[in-house]
């Protein structure tokens, strides 16, 4: 149990400096998404109230508020789960490729240790669904702080307040990483971790 727990270790840390730049490049996209797209919202709301003549009561009549449907919906804030996507996708190959055609052929030193091969098969299966769990964890985490910033910075007037919840159900991209209940995070995700290990085997 120990030499997998330690292959699981070593596995991750292979990964790890690409894995925090991930979560950092995650961070920083989706905050600037944040800032940036509130901005270009409430310009383009306060042009239509100038050019309209509006109230900003007279304007949610006609536009309706704003909401974080908007942020969630840019390329800021869903291009960094994309790309954290297509990297794990992309290192369900490359874990068995750089150990098998790399220049060292490090799988031969891996099968010469003193443990079963299932356990080399199974860390390697292990450390990628753990860092796809920390993906959802830390997007789990910073929404409701992204939330939070999104409406301190707009009107009360002009805002309308959506939970987590409510966010996650709304976007198609959210609703897919983060499932509403357990059984359908279960479901997915045990799916995916089949299609993974077909790959793998």
């Amino acid at each position: 149990m120990m030499r997998y727990i330690k292959l699981v270790n070593f596995e991750i840390n292979r990964f790890s400096k690409i894995y925090l730049s991930l979560l950092l490049i995650t961070l920083v996209s989706q905050f600037a998404g944040v800032i940036i797209v509130t901005k270009s919202l409430l310009k383009d709301a306060r042009d239509i109230m100038k050019e309209e003549r509006l109230s900003e009561a007279a304007y949610i009549t006609n536009y309706g508020g704003i909401d974080f449907n908007h942020i969630a919906n840019s390329l800021l804030f869903v291009g960094p789960i994309a790309l954290s996507a297509v990297a794990l996708i992309f290192y369900i190959f490359l874990i068995w490729y750089r150990d098998w055609f790399g220049k060292n052929t490090f799988i031969y030193r891996l099968l010469m240790l003193p443990t079963s091969r299932l356990s080399i098969y199974l860390s390697k299966a292990t450390s990628i669904f753990l860092m796809v769990l920390g993906l959802i964890a830390f997007q789990i985490i910073i929404l409701p702080m992204e939330n939070a910033l999104f409406n301190s910075n707009v009107p009360q007037a002009l805002l309308n307040e959506m939970s987590i919840s409510t966010i996650t159900i709304a976007n198609p991209i959210l609703s897919l990483i983060i499932p509403s209940t357990f059984t359908q995070f279960l479901l997915s995700y045990g799916i995916g971790l089949m299609i993974m290990s077909i790959l793998f085997t």
